[in-house]
């Protein structure tokens, strides 16, 4: 029996392991009420699981095109302040979430939601379509601490391949590349999640996972939090061209 419901999304359980399936059509695109949403599930389900047990959540795609395109940059257009109350938040329960995390790629992953999938523990890819691309320097785009999730979590040369170039990834490249930790066939794309679910739930059970994931990864929260539901300046600059 699932969680819910929620807006365009749904919360599937196995035992411990939680499943998000992200269905705001088209392509899953970011704004506050959808980042908000999924945040709503994410603490939902960690007050399901309780404190100091086993669990790990899993985020997905509703088919195999796409994951996440990023955010809905027309939103900022009439609420300068959209990214502060959705997206930055988002990413900042991610990264300080009590359980681990893994960011399913169904299919195509763009703009934020590279850092939106980088913001999990682990990443599986689908191996036969969707592509792994952060164009942020071909649009104009910045935040603050934009860079810090591909500085801590990849080669130099990669996240400068993925910040300063806006290269685009197959999956086969993300795992040769250290982007993704594994690749799956889209058939057992959800199997190949729960086995790693499984592997890594206990993690969480004495309590200190959050924090020991604040030592390896603590200024990119850091930085995020701080952007967070800023009201009295724009903390982002305006997307210069689209997607």
């Amino acid at each position: 029996m699932g969680l819910g419901p929620y807006w365009n999304l749904r919360v599937d359980r196995y035992d411990r392991v939680f499943v998000i399936t992200l269905q705001k059509a088209p392509e899953n695109r970011l704004n506050i009420r959808f980042s908000q949403e999924i945040i709503k599930a994410l603490r939902d389900i960690e007050r399901d699981l309780g404190p100091d047990s086993e669990g790990c959540v899993i985020t997905k795609g509703n088919d195999e095109k796409f994951w996440c395109t990023g955010l809905e940059l027309d939103e900022a257009d009439s609420n300068p302040f959209a990214n502060s109350d959705g997206f930055y938040p988002l990413l900042a329960t991610l990264l300080d979430y009590p359980f681990p995390t893994i960011a399913l790629l169904t299919g195509h992953t763009f703009g934020g939601a590279c850092p939106l999938s980088l913001a999990h523990d682990y990443r599986i890819m689908n191996t036969k379509r969707g592509f792994f691309s952060m164009p942020p320097v071909n649009l104009g785009l910045h935040f603050p601490g934009i860079g810090f999730l591909p500085r801590l979590k990849l080669q130099p040369q990669i996240a400068r391949k993925m910040l300063l170039e806006a290269h685009r990834w197959t999956g086969k490249e993300a795992l040769e590349d250290g982007i993704v930790d594994e690749v799956a066939n889209p058939k057992v794309m959800l199997e190949a999640a729960l086995k790693k679910a499984r592997e890594v739930q206990g993690r969480a059970r004495m309590g200190v996972y959050s924090l020991l994931r604040n030592e390896l990864w603590g200024e990119a929260a850091e930085r995020l939090r701080a952007i967070s539901y800023v009201h009295g300046r724009v903390v982002s600059a305006p997307a210069k061209a689209r997607i």
